[in-house]
């Protein structure tokens, strides 16, 4: 039996879990969070900050193999497992090239990955130099922390240089400048990477997103055959680039000649990958497992057309679930609800995902039924 050790123990480490335990695999979780949505079903929990090198130490002294479910924690702390013996996937090495995104995108285009233009920035005098480049509006990014639009501030004159600087910390953390995209939509693209080389790569996954947090995914995405190969052949690129285990996904720009840039990446299962619990033969979170246990990888294709909706909080306060019943009366629909004792503005609680035989089927039950939920 093996004993996989996560650091983060919310709605993805509990994803993760639902799937592993199929495989009578036990879990161990390190989270700050007491009753974190992945603590009812670990098997153990250490309670700790995600940059607790003892407690992560700690957690990888019981387990075959440490993973995680999101990119903020600490790339010395798991060096030093490595050090030690211990497997960890993805490897260090690889969460340091993706966790500052500046060192992510120079990656990639040293990979020759195609990807936005960008620039390191080190005040306002730099933005507008960068503006000079690649005209208004402009995206100024941090390059570290941020996540679902936070981190991001679009500024779309001169005029907005200074506010844009001040609204992302002043200098206090560092900054990037990219080329602001007119792309005809945003994609996404997950793909696997077994500890035994073996690959693996999802369907494209056309994304919609509200207040820059992810509202919708269709599967599959309304793109060209010529832009989904190349989708296809940039998943296998950056699996390559960044020696990946385990899964990866790749945010993609469809330009409006119908190419790909990569965005983001995410080493790690994903948001907009949700829909391969119902849509696929293997989940995400199911290959994330098998990969980092040096299983073959299942089949990614995709069963029919699926649409996901997220659940997002629109107020704060105790989470109370509403409205499951009549969710429950539309054929085809699962209902995803996280555990989260809270509810907030912007947070993700939980989501839904509906099968139809047609794209339009799909999404129309699973817009149906998220009217009827409420937290």
């Amino acid at each position: 039996m093996k004993r996989i050790g996560i650091i983060g123990g919310g709605q993805l480490g509990k994803m993760m879990i639902l799937d592993g335990k199929r495989l009578d695999t036990q879990f161990d979780i390190l989270d700050p969070t007491e009753h974190c949505p992945a603590h009812r079903i670990a098997e153990h929990h250490i309670v700790a900050d995600f940059d607790d090198v003892d407690a992560i130490v700690k957690l990888a002294e019981n387990v075959d193999v440490v993973t995680y479910e999101f990119e903020h924690i600490s790339v010395p702390a798991l060096r030093k497992l490595e050090a030690a013996g211990r497997k960890v996937y993805p490897s260090a090495d690889t969460l340091a090239k993706i966790q500052n995104k500046l060192t992510q995108k120079e990656w990639l285009r040293k990979h020759g990955i195609a990807v936005p233009d960008f620039v390191k920035t080190d005040g306002p005098d730099d933005i507008r130099k960068a503006a000079e480049q690649f005209g208004y509006p402009i995206m100024l990014k941090s390059c570290t922390g941020g996540y679902d639009g936070k981190g991001n501030a679009l500024i779309a004159n001169e005029a907005g240089v200074e506010a844009g600087y001040e609204a992302l910390g002043a200098g206090r953390l560092p900054l990037m400048a990219e080329r602001c995209i007119d792309f005809e939509k945003e994609v996404s693209i997950l793909a696997c990477r077994s500890a035994n080389g073996d690959m693996a790569v999802f369907p494209v996954a056309e994304n919609r997103h509200k207040n820059s947090i992810l509202d919708e995914t269709t599967v599959p995405a309304r793109i060209s055959e010529a832009t989904a190969a190349e989708a296809h052949q940039t998943a296998r690129a950056c699996l390559q680039a960044f020696g990946c285990v385990g899964m990866l996904c790749i945010e993609l720009f469809v330009t409006r000649e119908g190419h790909i840039l990569v965005n983001e990446l995410a080493p790690r299962p994903h948001n907009s990958g949700h829909y391969t619990i119902e849509g696929c033969y293997t989940s995400q979170f199911e290959n994330h497992v098998r990969a980092i246990l040096g299983l073959p990888l299942g089949n990614t294709a995709l069963i029919r057309p699926t649409a996901m909706k997220n659940i997002i909080g629109d107020r704060d306060g105790v989470a109370e679930l509403r409205g499951l019943d009549q969710a429950y009366r539309l054929p085809n629909v699962k209902v995803h609800i996280y555990g989260k004792e809270e509810v907030h503005v912007g947070r993700k609680m939980g989501h839904i995902t509906a099968t139809g035989g047609t794209l339009e089927e799909a999404l129309d039950a699973v817009r149906k039924a998220h009217d009827a939920i409420q937290i």
